[in-house]
């Protein structure tokens, strides 16, 4: 039984299908890199590309922060960066894909405040592994409050 989640999501346009480190195809798995493929997402994009600043970043931690207290969803680690956001969080009995769909959503709801006319913060999806045991959700935490800014 899982005892948390690792989800990860990118910032709208800054990781599109083709992209050279690699993407997720659906119904394909993982697949190489695609240049055609990459210039077809790009050309289809309705906004630019989103870099998140500093003070997005932390309102991003914050309403995360707030919707676990709100949910009563542990939550073990977070980290915003300019191009994508890792949250490792207990969500005893959810689907394994609710937290960051209502991640995403609340924070894009703060954001839009910010920046009204800004339509798109996030990209679709994201990613969502369970952690099954507490080995794995240390691994996951020092991953995402320590090796992210390792070189």
């Amino acid at each position: 039984m899982a005892i948390a989640c690792f989800s990860t999501w990118t910032t709208y346009g800054t990781w599109l299908p083709g992209d050279e480190r690699g993407w997720y195809s659906p119904g394909k798995g993982v697949a190489d890199p695609d240049n055609l493929c990459k210039q077809m997402a790009s050309l289809r994009m309705t906004e630019s590309s989103v870099i998140l600043d500093n003070d997005q970043r932390l309102l991003v931690h914050s309403v995360i922060a707030d919707h676990c207290r709100i949910r009563d969803w542990s939550l073990h680690a977070v980290n915003c960066r300019t191009n994508h956001v890792h949250v490792v969080v207990s969500a005893t009995g959810e689907p394994i894909d609710r937290p960051r769909e209502q991640f995403k959503s609340w924070t894009t709801r703060k954001l839009k405040m910010c920046v009204p006319t800004r339509q798109k913060w996030w990209t679709e999806r994201g990613w969502d592994v369970f952690l099954d045991d507490e080995r794995a959700l240390q691994d996951a935490v020092a991953y995402v409050l320590e090796a992210q800014d390792a070189s």
